[in-house]
């Protein structure tokens, strides 16, 4: 059984996923939370393995609520899937660097939230990289070179391969395509990437994606060289 905490601000959509839900077979609703304050709570009470996040609230909103929940410490923290009405919201962004699972928009079918609440209980993204890197080049290149893309001192940290291996996940390469890119094998990838992600305290692969881009590793809109 997948506990799930459902979050939203609006009563009547609150009460409308918690129904459909609780009808899925495999699911339960642990609790409901009309505010950020209250998610914390019950997430800390509950411990529920998905947390379904809407994203703007009055007071603590989405990204704030998210940020406190996966930096509480349990040792399998909730995967978070954010609710959102805009697919380019820039508080998507800034959830996806801090650690959700993914996001859906919420005029989604129900057999389509069932079943993204199945992949990110399974420890699975929501969507593809791609789409991540789509995500985070559309709040760069609105951000402007104020906010997108500055180089910092924090890849100081990570060896030339580390740093390398963050980079073709920031051009939205799987895993297997980068040992492809890199002569390696698949197991040498993860090793690489789970050591940068350690170095720079990153907790997803969503994450890793912003990092390349805020740290000038990959400028928006540029593409990597097509392989020999």
């Amino acid at each position: 059984m997948i506990n799930v905490l459902v979050v939203d601000d609006q009563i009547l959509v609150r009460a409308g996923l918690a129904a459909l839900i609780r009808a899925a077979p495999g699911l339960d609703v642990v609790g409901e939370a009309a505010t950020g304050e209250e998610a914390v709570a019950l997430a800390a009470a509950t411990r529920p393995e998905v947390v379904l996040m809407d994203i703007r609230m009055p007071g603590m909103n989405g990204v704030t609520a998210t940020e406190h929940i996966l930096a509480a410490g349990p040792a399998q923290p909730p995967r978070v899937l954010i609710l959102t009405t805009f697919d380019l919201d820039e508080y998507v962004y800034h959830a996806l660097r801090a650690g959700a699972s993914g996001f859906l928009l919420k005029d989604t079918p129900p057999e389509r939230l069932i079943a993204a609440i199945h992949t990110v209980a399974c420890g699975d993204m929501l969507f593809a990289p791609s789409v991540t890197r789509r995500l985070v080049e559309a709040y760069t290149q609105h951000a402007g070179p104020s906010t997108a893309t500055r180089p910092t001192p924090v890849l100081d940290l990570l060896t030339s391969r580390e740093a390398e291996v963050l980079k073709l996940v920031g051009h939205a390469l799987s895993n297997t395509e980068i040992a492809a890119r890199l002569c390696v094998s698949e197991a040498t990838v993860k090793t690489h990437l789970n050591r940068a992600m350690t170095k720079l305290n990153l907790s997803s692969r969503a994450q890793a994606v912003a990092m390349a881009y805020e740290s000038g590793l990959v400028t928006p809109g540029r593409e990597t060289a097509t392989p020999a």
